[in-house]
């Protein structure tokens, strides 16, 4: 399917941690009619379906890429599953039924990681979303991504639609989510390192036992990922995106505080949850079907995410 340069590109979540960059690579690439949509402080709340109705009305897309999501690390799915579920199921609902009502000739879903069984084989295989259930701290917001995935394909049989799914991994980059109640890993991390150094402490704490596994897809190879996919990706089938590559919690605490000039002990508190005990994915898929390869080197995107960290948000506190 043709993605035309001057087709109005609407981007949920457009201005959010990934939509920027999203956005930004559409605009190096040419696209002239990239719609950032905002989020709930913004005034557009995809929840309400009448808000949604009228973003549709309102812009008219050709095609959606549907970015908008209410997410956080394991604390923040810990205490807000309803939350969770209820914003990220109603969301990709009403925007899938505006996509079929308005006729969008494509629509791209980003699931989540979180949507695969808690205990599948490494790597993860996208035809394995379905054998198990998700890791308990996450399965409220993995259940509802994963949902929105059956829809579309639900939506694609009866009605013609054509809804690709992607499946990133952790993400990380600059302008990434560095709020100590719902931030991601990498963050977390970064932000528990720096108190120790600003405090002078000998010690981190971190949660968990340290010896679970995540993988990290760079923000930018991300958006060159799903841009990718819009471009050249025609099936209602899922798609991994990520770099194959995975890292232990506690070498992912011992690379930031280097990074980061700590030296100090690192202490892992078990009675924490770990998570899903491992996520790496297989991404022979995405290569094949559209050419995705992550670009970033692992260590080179983490010095980029600290430094960005250092410049913009420890001198905004």
């Amino acid at each position: 399917m043709e993605i035309n340069r001057n087709d109005t590109i609407l981007v949920t979540g457009g201005q959010g941690f990934l939509g920027h960059f999203v956005c930004k690579t559409l605009n190096e690439k040419g696209y002239e009619n990239v719609v950032p949509l905002g989020g709930t402080k913004d005034g557009v709340d995809l929840t309400d379906p009448f808000v949604t109705e009228h973003v549709f009305m309102r812009h008219s897309p050709s095609v959606v890429l549907h970015l908008a999501a209410r997410v956080g690390g394991i604390g923040a799915n810990k205490d807000n599953p309803g939350k969770f579920f209820y914003d990220n199921m109603s969301m990709g609902m009403n925007v899938i039924e505006m996509a079929r009502r308005f006729s969008v000739k494509k629509l791209v879903l980003t699931s989540t990681v979180c949507s695969y069984p808690k205990f599948t084989k490494v790597p993860f295989k996208e035809e394995d979303i379905w054998n198990g259930y998700p890791e308990e701290t996450n399965a409220p917001y993995g259940v509802a991504k994963k949902a929105l995935m059956e829809m579309s394909q639900a939506y694609h049989k009866q009605y013609g639609l054509m809804g690709v799914t992607l499946v990133p991994v952790n993400m990380y980059g600059p302008r990434d989510n560095f709020d100590p109640q719902s931030s991601h890993v990498i963050p977390a991390l970064i932000l528990k390192v720096q108190e120790a150094i600003d405090n002078g402490d000998s010690e981190i704490v971190v949660w968990g036992t340290g010896e679970a596994s995540r993988e990290f897809l760079y923000v930018e190879d991300c958006a060159e990922g799903i841009v990718s996919a819009m471009e050249r990706y025609d099936s209602p089938e899922p798609v991994n995106l990520g770099t194959g590559r995975e890292i232990k919690i506690k070498d992912l605490v011992v690379l930031i505080a280097s990074l980061m000039g700590h030296s100090g002990k690192i202490v892992f508190d078990a009675s924490k949850p770990d998570g899903q005990p491992r996520r790496c994915l297989d991404i022979t898929k995405a290569q094949k079907e559209f050419g995705f390869v992550a670009k970033t080197d692992f260590t080179a995107g983490l010095s980029k995410t600290i430094e960005w960290f250092k410049n913009d948000i420890r001198c905004s506190i």
